[in-house]
């Protein structure tokens, strides 16, 4: 039943585009060719708590003047006044429907709650945790966010650390980037990170 499904938001509706029915959307997914080949989403009020509604898709297509949008044609929707009821909805997907992605790639979403934890130093993720309570691995925080590569920073992605409490240095937050000699284990299941943290990154961190 819909109650019951989990899904995953791919657009939102910005307002009717043309005169027959269609809706102009901002993408919110990575893979916005796909939308293409959809025959039915789900709609939902974006600010309200209402189930999602299933609904058949007529034509979608991805917007060759405006970046980063789409435009759908659902079923019995043909005119301006009919689109305008769908004004800043959500367009969903239910979550078992979204792309596979390779090993070592996650879905920011997935990130996104995990608890990290930092292991003892020369310690890996494979290596049997260890009895005393001083080597054992410590929380860390919890992951806010995750920045992405481009003009404002080059490199790795990277994981943004909501700290439980302030360090000693003062910051409330730390960057580590989403590498695997860093994060040596990431397990979306359970919502854990484990990382290494390179000697110095802490002071990369900490405020001027």
């Amino acid at each position: 039943m819909t109650e019951n499904r989990r899904f995953i938001t791919v657009a939102h509706i910005l307002r009717p585009r043309g005169n027959k029915g269609e809706l102009a959307a901002q993408l919110l997914t990575d893979f916005p060719e796909r939308l293409t080949t959809l025959q039915q989403v789900f709609l939902c009020n974006a600010k309200s708590s209402a189930v999602p509604q299933p609904i058949t898709v007529k034509n979608c297509w991805l917007s060759q003047n405006h970046r980063g949008q789409a435009v759908f044609h659902f079923e019995g929707v043909n005119s301006i006044s009919d689109a305008e009821k769908f004004r800043n909805f959500d367009v969903l997907l239910p979550i078992e429907h979204r792309v596979t992605l390779p090993a070592g790639h996650y879905f920011v979403a997935d990130l996104v709650g995990c608890s990290v934890f930092e292991l003892p130093p020369a310690k890996s993720a494979l290596s049997a945790w260890p009895s005393t309570s001083a080597e054992t691995p410590s929380l860390l925080g919890v992951v806010s966010d995750v920045q992405f590569p481009g003009e404002s920073f080059p490199g790795t992605p990277l994981l943004v650390i909501v700290l439980p409490k302030p360090s000693p240095s003062g910051e409330t937050e730390l960057l580590i980037p989403l590498a695997e000699d860093i994060c040596t284990r990431i397990d979306t299941l359970t919502h854990r990170i484990d990382v290494l943290l390179p000697e110095g990154l802490r002071n990369l961190n900490a405020p001027d």
